[in-house]
């Protein structure tokens, strides 16, 4: 494993990290009176644009799953198309799964998709910037030892630490403490946020620990 391989995957998480950090405080700047709190929908709006934006920015630029076959014009349309479905479905898929955990079905059906769209940021958009619409590929990488280079496995541990996130952040919800981050689904989308900044930092740490250990074999 190079180390200068996983120098550009902790520059690339950093950035995706700023990125997070950003959308908190630059809005406060452009709108008056906006607050994570208090115009969430709004932030979840913004965080989710700007996160999917840098990271599809940073897997153009960087390509850590770069193919060795020169593809068509009409092959990056139907891919980039598939994509778009994909990401779609994801939302879909999230928000069907999180009324199925108690979540409003009919009461706060935008507060649950736009979370939904967060979760698909912080989760789908990965797996399609870095695999693409192969969803033979995604079981592989989330299989056990299915992981083929530090990109996957970053991709392994931000992606899990998005949806436990989510899952711990829903703890508080039910609690009588009457505190206006209790609103559905701040303290979820709170958690996925955290948890998928923590599995940025998380990756490149674990795997520089553990690099002596780590291997990786072609597919």
């Amino acid at each position: 494993m190079k180390e200068v391989e996983v120098r550009r995957l902790f520059a690339a998480n950093l950035l995706s990290v700023f990125s997070v950090i950003l959308t908190a405080v630059v809005p406060a700047f452009l709108w008056d009176g906006f607050t994570v709190l208090g115009t969430h929908l709004l932030w979840l709006c913004i965080c989710s644009v700007c996160v999917g934006t840098v990271n599809v920015i940073l897997h153009l630029v960087l390509k850590p799953n770069r193919s060795p076959k020169r593809s068509s014009l009409a092959h990056k349309i139907s891919r980039f198309l598939k994509c778009c479905i994909y990401f779609f479905m994801s939302c879909i898929v999230f928000h069907a799964i999180i009324v199925l955990y108690g979540a409003p079905l009919l009461g706060s059906v935008t507060e649950t998709f736009l979370f939904s769209v967060l979760l698909s940021t912080f989760t789908t958009l990965q797996c399609l910037c870095m695999l693409g619409p192969n969803i033979q590929a995604w079981i592989r990488v989330f299989s056990k030892n299915g992981a083929t280079s530090i990109w996957e496995s970053s991709l392994q541990i931000t992606t899990v630490c998005s949806i436990l996130g989510a899952w711990f952040g829903a703890f508080p919800i039910p609690l009588d403490w009457d505190r206006p981050w209790q609103v559905w689904p701040i303290s979820c989308s709170f958690g996925a946020t955290f948890g998928y900044v923590a599995g940025l930092i998380i990756a490149p740490l674990w795997i520089h620990w553990n690099r002596k250990q780590l291997t990786y074999k072609s597919r």
